[in-house]
């Protein structure tokens, strides 16, 4: 066999294989949280010391790709009120994701749609797929039996955070710098995951921000239900600054109208 048709013979066995790589598929992940204390309980006006807290809470996720779109849904209730010692009720705001809300991706087309639940208000928070600078480190991993590369990046940003002194409310702005470290495997050529999706040249299994959010892929599959991957439809349409806009409203007619509720925020 001449150089010629061994490099044709070469070239389409890449492509076969290359087409025989998952392009459906459904991922369960563990998605954990340290709970970071951002205001003091305030009760009948007076603020109180806070009760102990859990160091963490952990919820699972699970992501369903095919056809060049993606679904991301929690597959357990909110219990980030249930731990011991709560027996007076204290509500902790804040954890990042309500038990209904949806992500929605349309790779090909750019488009992202969160449907998300705050207040007792549906909203559809209608964007473009975010792109951030990435650097590969060189460094792998096996995860699950996959190959995996990693990729990280930093996420300048800032927050805004609510304090009450003497029944008096102050809001202010402080940096929230993000320090992304992704794993991700070109096994699976679909740039779905957890968080950052559509940004990576294959499936992100891990994902570790700041060192106290994590993602962690528990299940990979290559079936999934392709028709609960639709775009969402119930909600008002608003845009990603309009529903930070009335977030925030909201958040500060709660600090003002506390009452006799036990309310703590914990960062985003």
């Amino acid at each position: 066999m001449n150089m010629k048709a061994i490099h044709i013979l070469a070239s389409f066995l890449i492509v076969i294989q290359v087409q025989a790589q998952q392009q459906t598929g459904r991922v369960v992940y563990e998605y954990t949280r340290q709970l970071q204390i951002r205001a003091a309980i305030m009760r009948d006006g007076m603020e109180q010391a806070p009760p102990p807290l859990p160091h963490a809470h952990t919820i699972k996720l699970e992501v369903l790709f095919g056809n060049n779109q993606m679904l991301r849904r929690r597959l357990e209730e909110n219990t980030v009120n249930d731990f011991p010692g709560n027996e007076n009720g204290i509500q902790i705001r804040g954890f990042g994701m309500g038990d209904d809300d949806v992500t929605w991706l349309h790779f090909s087309e750019g488009r992202k749609v969160d449907q998300r639940e705050f207040a007792t208000k549906q909203y559809l928070v209608t964007d473009s797929i975010g792109k951030m600078n990435w650097k590969l480190t060189g460094e792998t991993k096996t995860i699950l039996g996959y190959n995996c590369q990693q990729a990280v990046t930093i996420k300048p940003g800032k927050r805004k955070m609510i304090n009450m002194d003497n029944g008096i409310m102050t809001k202010k702005e402080i940096a929230d710098t993000s320090n992304i470290i992704v794993w991700f495997t070109p096994a699976i050529p679909v740039s779905a995951g957890p968080d950052y999706e559509g940004q990576l040249p294959g499936l992100i299994l891990q994902v570790d921000i700041n060192g106290n959010t994590t993602y962690k892929a528990i299940e990979v599959s290559q079936k999934a239900d392709l028709a609960a991957i639709k775009e969402p439809r119930k909600g008002k349409k608003v845009t990603a600054q309009e529903f930070n806009q009335e977030r925030d409203k909201v958040m500060e007619e709660m600090q003002r109208n506390g009452g006799g509720r036990r309310v703590m925020h914990i960062g985003n």
